[in-house]
């Protein structure tokens, strides 16, 4: 729910603090956002793009997830989670902010999670989440969240602005990211013609993150999984294979592929100049 979240966010256009009124999200110096009756809300500063998952795309993503092939990636990212206050930057349907959530709220009865996402349609099905609030923003173009609130901020495939997760981050929190590993379905992209994943992608992660961030611990995970020719259809069409790369044909049969993939574990800069464990403050 957006009430549950709305004190999270500032105005895009002055970072004034954002309040509700009814159906409408606004701030002291007058700017006004109404709240879709879906439940999300806009607060892009222009439109969305040509990258923006479509219609089509995440009812493809919705069908794929909810077969629990990636609930193993859920798991392990929730399981890294922290505190009571989750945001996901890129978080389409809000599937792995949901498992993140739950885990959270196992603890803390308060928890909740911001799901920002550049697609109107993602956020939609993000919205109907329970302790979720979805928010139309785009993530290099400035998260509109109030700096320091949160206390585990997630990439899962997503893009990353690191120095706005790192602003947005608690001091004490963490920013947890996925990226795919070279194996990860390399069988269906064989077989269907997709694109490959980008040499160097960690390292250019770890790079990025340098400035901002402080490295904890990277975890891998990998596992076999078995599609059939509409659960194909259904992962070529929810990522950005749908724009960018022509299949080789509509899935005949049924195949095995990898999962791959990478959680890296960062803490707030902040956190690194804290007494350790065994150390005493002076």
């Amino acid at each position: 729910m957006l009430t549950d979240v709305i004190d999270l966010l500032h105005c895009p256009h002055c970072t004034g603090e954002l309040t509700l009124t009814g159906g409408t999200a606004g701030c002291p110096a007058g700017h006004r956002f109404d709240v879709a009756r879906q439940g999300q809300l806009n607060l892009l500063r222009r439109s969305a793009g040509a990258n923006a998952d479509t219609a089509a795309m995440v009812a493809d993503r919705v069908a794929f997830l909810a077969a629990g092939h990636y609930a193993p990636i859920a798991e392990l990212v929730a399981s890294a989670a922290v505190g009571s206050v989750a945001v996901e930057a890129g978080a389409g349907t809000g599937y792995y902010l949901d498992a993140v959530v739950s885990r959270l709220a196992r603890t803390a009865p308060g928890a909740r999670g911001l799901a920002t996402d550049v697609s109107t349609y993602a956020s939609r099905r993000a919205a109907k989440l329970p302790r979720i609030g979805a928010v139309v923003a785009d993530t290099w173009a400035g998260l509109p969240i109030r700096s320091g609130i949160a206390d585990t901020v997630l990439a899962v495939f997503a893009p990353r602005n690191l120095e706005e997760f790192a602003r947005i981050c608690a001091p004490s929190g963490r920013v947890l990211v996925v990226t795919p590993l070279p194996a990860h379905l390399a069988e269906v992209r064989h077989t269907a013609g997709l694109m490959t994943i980008e040499e160097g992608k960690h390292e250019r992660l770890l790079a990025e993150a340098r400035t901002c961030l402080t490295h904890d611990r990277h975890e891998d995970l990998c596992y076999r999984i078995d599609l059939s020719p509409d659960e194909q259809r259904h992962l070529i069409g929810m990522g950005p294979n749908a724009f960018h790369t022509q299949p080789a044909g509509r899935p005949e049969t049924s195949i095995a592929t990898t999962v791959a993939v990478r959680l890296d574990v960062f803490r707030h800069p902040a956190a690194s100049t804290a007494p350790g464990r065994g150390q005493r403050a002076v």
